[in-house]
Parts: C-alpha cells; structure tokens; sequence
C-alpha cells in the first residue's frame, strides 16, 4: 500500500518543486534557521498572525511519508538544511476550500546538531499555504517558515486569529499617521492628544490619549468616527494590538502636526511615544521590527 501511494504521489514532485521555487521569499544564501520551517519550537504571536494572514488554508495533517530531495530538486537550500516532498493525512481543515484527505508539500527544514535531516514521519504538524490551481492536493507553504509542530495550544491561537480576522468587527490594516493634535488643559500637566490613522480601506482608526495630574495617563483605540473616551487599549496578542504594535511608525511623521504649535508638536510626540512603549514591540523575528 505504500509502495501504491508514492507512486501515485510522485508525478505531482515536478509541479510541486516548481511552485517551490518560484515562491515569494528569498533564497537565504547562508543558515538562516529563523527562515526555515521552525519544526519544533513555539511562534510568537506577530509572527503566526502573519502567516495566517498570508495563507488561504491552514490544516491539521499527520505526515505519512517524506522523500529527502536532492540535486535539481534541492535547489536553493541553504547549508545545514534539506528540503523534503512530504504526504500528509489531513487531521482537520481550520480555514479554507476543500481539500482532499492526502495532501503533499515542499518544505526546507534545518538539520540536527549532528547534521541529519529532520524526522518528520507520523509528525503532526499545522501548514499555512494556499493551494495550487487544478491541484487542491498539493500545498504551497506561503513562507519557509509555515510547517509548525502542532499543539493544542498552537491549533487554539492560530483559530483565534482567525476568528477575530474573520469576523464582522476585524480592525482594518493600519497603513500610517494621519493627522494628530495636542489640546493643553486649563491646569500644568492637564491636555489631551488624538492621533488619527491612515488604514488600507479608509475606516476609520485613532488614538486618544488623556493626562491629568496625580493621575495615571490614560490612552485608548477607537474604531469608529466617533472617539470613544470609554474604549480601552487593546490587549496584547490579539489583532487589533498586532495591527498597532507591528504597523505604526516609530517616530510621529512632521507632517501629521505641521499645523500644530511647536509645544502642542513636541507634546503630540510624547504621547505618541507613551503609546509605542504601551502597546510593547512586535516581536515579530521573520522580519525587522523598528522598535
């Protein structure tokens, strides 16, 4: 029975290898482990929410057989990796068109300390990819780093994600600065700030940010034309926190307060700052985080 599926398998290596190779990401030219598939260890959040954003199925899929490529097939690997052609039993479909019960995929995983290829047999793994058109069987993994070693935790973050992606209120992709104003209150210490944000599909997106002495400063997100001074911060590791802290500039841009007097700018900065260091880096380890 095995020798029957990886004959039946093995056809489908050509166009598989092709998709492979014209993918979007680069080809490291040295062991960049971060850009390998991370078949192990777990994934911070900004870096699975990218993923999951990038693909258009994620599965739950035991691997039934993996062939070691080499050679013309192999090409591109970086030192210290191998790329495999993998069979996998579908454990369940998170998100995305129907797929069958057997799927195959490339995918480039680094080797062990002593230099030997990965074990992937019988592994359970979640992929993040799309399909190839006329092929719903074979995968194409939208990153290197898109075979990741299934948990019940993993499996719950990653469907989250997609929850609040898919959902009716998904805060929009925050593309930049708009314009922001700082307003002086009538006592030393007392002002508020707004910062409104550019997004990819125009809704509107901004920052409030109020001080009062002797209190603590507060600051808060509305989604809405409305600013809504009950609105809270978002909590970390959940989109509307990812759309902020892995999007917005580091700096407040001179053109969002050309309008503003030079202290209410220098003012309108500080805020801005106060609300980067609130929202906390990125984290995200597959690509620069400016902060």
């Amino acid at each position: 029975m095995m020798m029957k599926t990886r004959a039946k398998a093995l056809p489908l290596l050509a166009m598989a290898t092709i998709l492979f190779a014209g993918a979007a990401w680069a080809q490291p030219s040295a062991p960049d482990r971060r850009a390998l598939a991370p078949f192990g260890p777990t994934i911070g959040y900004a870096d699975l929410a990218d993923l999951a954003l990038a693909a258009r199925v994620a599965v739950v899929a035991t691997v039934h057989d993996a062939t070691r490529l080499k050679g013309p097939d192999a090409v591109g690997v970086a030192p210290g990796a191998t790329r495999f052609y993998v069979v996998g039993d579908v454990d369940a479909l998170i998100v995305g068109p129907g797929v069958p019960a057997r799927i195959s995929w490339l995918v480039d995983l680094p080797n062990d300390a002593a230099n030997r290829p990965a074990k992937l047999k019988k592994q359970k793994l979640v992929l993040l990819a799309r399909t190839s058109p006329g092929e719903p069987g074979t995968l194409q993994l939208v990153a290197r780093s898109a075979e990741l070693s299934w948990s019940p935790a993993l499996e719950s973050q990653l469907r989250g994600i997609l929850r609040e992606l898919n959902g009716a209120g998904a805060p929009p992709v925050v593309t930049g600065i708009g314009h922001a104003f700082h307003v002086a209150g009538s006592i030393p210490g007392e002002g508020e700030t707004q910062i409104f944000l550019k997004t990819a599909d125009s809704r509107p997106v901004s920052l409030s940010l109020q001080r009062h002495p002797g209190e603590d400063t507060r600051w808060s997100v509305s989604l809405g034309e409305i600013v809504d001074d009950a609105a809270a911060p978002p909590a970390r590791d959940t989109l509307l926190w990812y759309r902020l802290a892995c999007a917005l500039p580091p700096v407040l841009p001179d053109d969002s307060v050309a309008d503003q007097a030079p202290e209410d700018a220098a003012q309108a900065r500080t805020d801005y700052r106060f609300v980067l260091d609130q929202l906390g880096a990125c984290g995200r380890t597959t690509g620069k985080d400016a902060r």
